[in-house]
């Protein structure tokens, strides 16, 4: 296959590395805003550069959408016009209408969109998922999930990031719908800025929490910070009747314990996201490319994305308000 790639930052030189590699693919076809940094992304992973206007006019298969968030709703929108199938990190676009007019772009031109919620694909989370849909903990009654990383991004990506309900949090909101099978019908949260002040001038939170309620009466708790200086931190925690489970438990979680039976201090925490989710950033792509071979359905179509952002929707007002805010209060309900 021929695929196409906009964007060369963090993720994109990642996604560009796993994609030169992928035995389906015969060309890749690398694009920036900054052409030096894709020219010098396509000579390293053995890609062809072409300029960013062209890319979606290169006679390709499919397209993958690693730009700034700013540009993904007008890309989305490009690439279904063309008649792509585009695979496109989260979000879609930064507030729900421009989501909503994304989508409907897609589903005018009845192409395949895919979004990057890269926990679907994560070996803890599917056993997790699995385990709770055969029924193995029994009635669910608490879920927690943690989403920490070890140090906050720089002042300049604040503003550009949506806010850390939209940014970080909005994977937990995709996964506890995921792997639950549940909807989040009511949120109750909060925010602080305590820490550097880049985050209150951004109008941004640096720590985060937020109560979700599901529709079958299931507690969610979720939690955030950016300032995590013990490592990255992601983990959920699944409470049943029957039994209780554990995702992102492991030997690097930057968590120590003050029992003396406990498990021993990480002797080397995790940094970051790119390394904690290397294989599950890789088994998404893997399953775009199968899903435009037509070998498999689609795993996360753009309203699974505009679920989980409507519940970030709901935490926003819910901070702002200071009151319990029912999902179905935001647009797109």
């Amino acid at each position: 296959m021929r695929i196409g790639l906009l964007g060369t930052g963090r993720i994109g030189s990642f996604h560009a590395e796993v994609l030169a590699r992928h035995r389906a693919v015969d060309s890749l076809l690398v694009a920036d805003a900054d052409a030096g940094r894709a020219a010098e992304v396509a000579q390293r992973v053995g890609g062809e550069f072409t300029p960013a206007e062209d890319l979606l006019t290169s006679d390709l298969d499919a397209v993958v959408i690693a730009s700034a968030t700013s540009s993904h709703a007008e890309l989305i929108g490009r690439a279904s016009r063309a008649g792509l199938p585009a695979f496109c990190e989260k979000p879609i676009a930064f507030d729900l209408p421009g989501t909503l007019e994304a989508l409907r772009e897609v589903e005018t031109a009845g192409t395949v969109l895919q979004i990057g919620f890269m926990r679907r694909f994560d070996a803890g989370y599917t056993v997790a998922r699995a385990r709770v849909r055969a029924g193995g903990l029994g009635r669910l009654h608490t879920v927690r999930t943690v989403s920490s990383d070890a140090a906050p991004p720089p002042a300049a990506y604040l503003p550009l990031s949506g806010g850390l309900y939209r940014d970080c949090l909005v994977h937990d909101f995709d996964i506890v719908r995921w792997v639950t099978g549940r909807e989040v019908v009511e949120v109750y949260a909060t925010g602080s800025v305590a820490g550097p002040e880049m985050f209150a001038q951004a109008g941004d939170v640096a720590t985060a929490a937020a109560v979700l309620t599901l529709d079958d009466g299931t507690l969610v708790t979720a939690t955030s910070t950016r300032c995590n200086g013990a490592g990255y931190d992601v983990r959920m925690e699944l409470a049943g009747e029957l039994d209780q489970l554990a995702v992102g438990l492991d030997e690097r979680t930057p968590l120590t314990s003050t029992e003396a039976s406990g498990p021993p201090v990480p002797a080397k925490p995790w940094s970051g996201f790119l390394e904690r989710f290397a294989p599950a950033y890789e088994a998404e792509l893997d399953a775009f490319l199968a899903v435009v071979r037509g070998e498999r359905a689609n795993p996360c179509d753009g309203r699974e994305a505009l679920a989980a952002l409507r519940v970030a929707e709901a935490c926003e007002v819910s901070r702002r308000e200071g009151r319990p805010v029912r999902v179905a209060e935001m647009l797109g309900g």
